[in-house]
């Protein structure tokens, strides 16, 4: 099952996704693209209006309902997140769901492929690969170490893929989302957190959902944790300065908000807090390595002048 359809298998298995965000819904598209009946399952019903994509509205924390979506599935690709951007809610939220979706998906017989993040890996300082340690502890880093063992102690098939920070079409809230092309796009000048000279890694959306529909057709490489196709380490500086080419404006001036002023206005904002507690990615060397999930799966990383051109045409679409 690969996104051109080239594995040479009958184009007309179902697959499940869960979530409508940027990562589900890219994974939907590159499934029906690609000729695959897809079932997304939202607690609003929302998703890609295409003729092989079929609309549900369920929540995935309910398991009555998601026996009967999950049957007759290959493959189950979790995309769903906290309802905040905090400890507290992924806490309350992430485990039970995760745990609802293993169970549905083993009894449906099929492997649950789930997007993940860099926060567990508790050695950060170095290049991170595959094999590195990933045992990070407290607030929404230890939450997904958490996931991680109850995914590799599940006795269903799992694979996770990781991703640096996103960006790409449909990519808002993060980092590099609106915060940073919007004024990009306007020719203003923009802050960010931590330092602009420290390098840092930035995954490409439709390279994640290319990875993980490519892992949920590898058996040979399920259980397991891999990276999506990531080019390499950026900046947020030139990051910045890549969409500003794209666009055809000029680079925009670059300023950081230094981590003691984030602490400080943590005192008052709980958004604030949750941000610095990832200050460490911005303030030093925060840089993955995928060579070897790129062999294993056969990709790599959209070249980064067409990556910023996507992105900078969808942004262009919604009205800038």
């Amino acid at each position: 099952m690969t996104q051109s359809g080239a594995s040479g298998r009958t184009p007309s298995r179902l697959f499940v996704v869960t979530g409508a965000g940027p990562v589900g819904w890219t994974v939907t598209e590159q499934l029906a693209a690609a000729g695959h009946r897809v079932r997304v399952l939202t607690r609003s019903g929302s998703g890609p209006a295409h003729p092989l994509v079929e609309r549900m509205s369920i929540d995935v924390s309910d398991p009555a309902r998601l026996g009967e979506a999950f049957r007759g599935a290959a493959a189950v690709f979790h995309c769903i997140h906290g309802s905040r951007y905090s400890a507290e809610a992924w806490a309350r939220e992430l485990p039970q769901a995760e745990q609802s979706v293993l169970t549905a998906a083993a009894e449906a017989g099929a492997v649950v492929v789930f997007p993940e993040s860099l926060y567990s890996y508790s050695a950060p300082e170095r290049p991170m690969t595959e094999e590195g340690p990933r045992e990070a502890q407290g607030g929404k880093r230890g939450v997904r170490t958490a996931l991680l063992k109850a995914r590799a102690e599940s006795a269903t098939d799992t694979v996770s893929v990781v991703a640096g920070d996103f960006f790409g079409p449909r990519v808002r809230t993060a980092h590099s989302g609106e915060r940073m092309v919007k004024p990009v796009l306007a020719g203003k000048s923009l802050m960010v957190i931590g330092r602009t000279d420290q390098p840092h890694s930035f995954t490409y959306v439709p390279d994640l959902a290319a990875a993980m529909i490519a892992a949920a057709d590898k058996p040979q490489v399920w259980n397991r944790v891999w990276h999506a196709p990531t080019g390499p380490a950026l900046t947020q500086r030139e990051i910045a300065g890549a969409f500003a080419n794209a666009a055809g404006a000029r680079s925009p001036r670059v300023t950081a908000l230094p981590g003691w002023a984030l602490k400080a206005m943590g005192v008052f904002s709980p958004d604030m807090r949750e941000l610095v507690e990832t200050l460490y990615q911005f303030e030093r060397p925060f840089v993955m390595d995928s060579a070897a999930s790129q062999a294993a799966l056969g990709l790599a990383p959209t070249p980064l002048h067409e990556a910023a051109a996507a992105t900078v045409a969808w942004w262009g679409d919604q009205g800038q």
